[in-house]
């Protein structure tokens, strides 16, 4: 999962590697789809460590009192193409709660899915950060493969 903000006016971009969770998807059925998703805030990587260790602290993440972000859907709807759906769902960081809803394909792989989609929020809407130069909204692409269990 990668996210891009701007910072002073340039972009700026980082990834969370840690990621794992279970998903149960039939394009066929997607009333039934459900995605739990969990990332380790700590992993996040800005490929710059001052700014990565600056956003696992106590003025971002706080990734001592927090270290996980967590998202479940509470819905999944065929979207308006063949392969594309709308994911709804609750997303919490740092124990704020937020519903997103977003487009996403899904393309079989034969033993799973790779999924991908991409959404924005604002990061003071989950207390990440104060008043800065960093923006307050940002991009989330994500791009997952998922095997069958």
């Amino acid at each position: 999962m990668t996210f891009k903000i701007k910072n002073f006016g340039f972009d700026v971009t980082g990834r969370f590697t840690g990621i794992e969770g279970k998903i149960d998807f039939d394009p066929e059925k997607p009333g039934k789809d459900m995605f739990d998703i969990t990332i380790d805030a700590g992993s996040i990587n800005t490929n710059n460590s001052l700014r990565d260790k600056h956003l696992t602290g106590e003025g971002y993440f706080n990734v001592s009192k927090f270290p996980r972000i967590h998202f479940i859907s509470t819905s999944v709807m065929a979207g308006p193409n063949k392969g594309t759906f709308i994911l709804t769902g609750q997303l919490t960081i740092k124990n704020i709660v937020r519903e997103i809803k977003f487009p996403f394909i899904a393309i079989s792989l034969g033993e799973g899915y790779s999924f991908k989609g991409s959404f924005k929020i604002k990061r003071r809407d989950f207390g990440v950060g104060g008043a800065s130069t960093i923006a307050d909204e940002l991009e989330v692409m994500v791009s997952v493969q998922a095997g069958k269990a």
